[in-house]
């Protein structure tokens, strides 16, 4: 809630604060967020002080985990189903479409939950709400980055060398964030007033995964249901990443513009939802 702060004399010369709420369906509020920016560091900071406290092999858990998860990929579905992976090694094909999953699947798990573990900040002082997703979406990248090393170290020992399409990386870098955050705008305030919500995330990602491209190409999507399929912001990420870094062959690159198209109106839409929303977090929380 942005608060407006007019200063009225009253008869006896004292100031009066009147607190007013700014409204509109797409009033970011950029400013405020500007002279705020420093939480955000703050906030990435403390998450990931808190997540690898008091760990044995502490950052190094950023790797494990989509690390086990693509031997395990590469055991069943590369080995036993023989899966097609475009003509890449199945190990690269696999954790090359981990590294964005595994960061959208963390970004949208914390953030989600993220108000009601503020819930104590957001009643005693005011800040620009919409910090608190944001940082909990920005603060898996630092797994992200520590991950994309081992990718560049399994790419070197395939002899896999990355094309000019690399450079287009950081465009689907920001619409995986994007992503992740425009469904923490939806989820963090709906869990924050149905607490079940919280409960749900953890199944829903753990279904998504497997309707999206991680484990399989897209082409093995038959044609007639691409476009359906591109409904999945997810896909069209996953699909960017491989063919920016493998260079994989005959892209969909009609699933990743609708798959863009979604990623925008996800994100409006939640940026509306959000700032509808927060006007009751401080009693609902």
């Amino acid at each position: 809630m942005k608060m407006n702060f007019q200063h009225v004399a009253d008869p006896a010369a004292e100031t009066v604060v009147l607190i007013q709420t700014r409204r509109g369906l797409f009033n970011l509020d950029l400013a405020s967020l500007w002279e705020f920016r420093e939480l955000v560091y703050f906030f990435v900071w403390r998450d990931f002080k808190v997540r690898y406290k008091q760990t044995i092999i502490g950052v190094a858990w950023a790797v494990l985990q989509p690390l086990l998860t693509m031997v395990i990929f590469t055991v069943i579905f590369g080995f036993f189903a023989k899966m097609p992976s475009d003509g890449v090694p199945y190990p690269v094909f696999a954790f090359t479409a981990l590294l964005p999953w595994t960061y959208f699947a963390q970004a949208v798990s914390r953030s989600g939950t993220s108000l009601v573990g503020d819930s104590n900040l957001i009643k005693k002082v005011y800040f620009p709400r919409l910090i608190i997703p944001m940082a909990a979406v920005v603060a898996p990248l630092i797994d992200f980055f520590v991950s994309f090393f081992v990718l560049l170290a399994m790419m070197i020992w395939y002899g896999i060398s990355p094309t000019w399409r690399v450079v287009t990386l950081p465009l689907f870098m920001v619409l995986s964030l994007s992503t992740a955050l425009g469904f923490s705008l939806w989820l963090a305030p709906l869990n924050a007033k149905y607490r079940d919500v919280g409960h749900t995330i953890p199944f829903l990602i753990q279904l998504w995964m497997y309707a999206s491209p991680v484990v399989y190409s897209v082409n093995l999507v038959p044609e007639k249901w691409r476009l359906l399929y591109g409904l999945n912001p997810m896909a069209g990420v996953i699909e960017g990443f491989r063919w920016a870094l493998l260079g994989t062959d005959r892209p969909a690159f009609h699933v990743m513009g609708i798959s863009a198209i979604m990623i925008v109106a996800l994100l409006a839409s939640g940026i509306v939802f959000f700032k509808r929303m927060e006007r009751t977090f401080a009693d609902t929380l």
